[in-house]
């Protein structure tokens, strides 16, 4: 008798779950017009937040300078926080003396300075790739190893063992190979 009282109990379910739709009115394509907001371009926009180069926005640029750097032009960039930048670096690693790139303190941190993500029409897109340097980023480059490579590694990317990986060493879930090729969230 318990087992058919429990079939009976599962079958109600599973046939209220049959009955049960869900609206899809998410779907924009379904929506009447009535029901959306067009987006307002008009008015003057100013860009708020930049950060070409995961992290070094983050490391290199002083709270009080946040405003000031991120709403700064690439072009001038260089000349208007290459010093700070190169103390930092100083501060971060003392014994700098050139990096994997052959980079001195002054030429990285004017490199470094100039948020953008550059962008090979030629070479492979990668952040480094032990060949290419800097010709785009590709999802799985691992953008804050190669970072703290190039801060704290040296000339040969062997110093400071301890300070060139952040121990992550892939995403966590599998990249998509077709668009949009990110990988779906958890």
């Amino acid at each position: 008798m318990k087992t058919i009282k429990n079939i009976a109990a599962t079958a109600s379910v599973l046939i209220a779950f049959l009955f049960i739709g869900c609206s899809d009115d998410d779907n924009v394509a379904n929506q009447s017009t009535a029901n959306q907001t067009p987006i307002d371009f008009s008015g003057t926009y100013t860009q708020q937040d930049q950060m070409g180069r995961p992290a070094i926005n983050t490391v290199f640029v002083s709270s009080g300078d946040k405003d000031s750097f991120n709403t700064t032009t690439p072009s001038t960039m260089g000349s208007s926080f290459q010093s700070a930048f190169q103390s930092k670096l100083l501060a971060l690693n003392a014994g700098y003396t050139t990096n994997l790139l052959g980079l001195d303190a002054p030429t990285f941190t004017t490199v470094l300075a100039t948020d953008v993500l550059n962008v090979s029409t030629t070479a492979p897109t990668t952040f480094y790739d032990g060949t290419n340097v800097l010709t785009g980023r590709a999802l799985a480059d691992d953008v804050i190893d190669v970072e703290l490579i190039l801060i704290f590694g040296g000339p040969n990317a062997t110093d400071n063992p301890g300070l060139t990986s952040d121990n992550v060493s892939s995403n966590d879930k599998e990249f998509l190979t077709s668009f949009p090729y990110l990988a779906s969230p958890w």
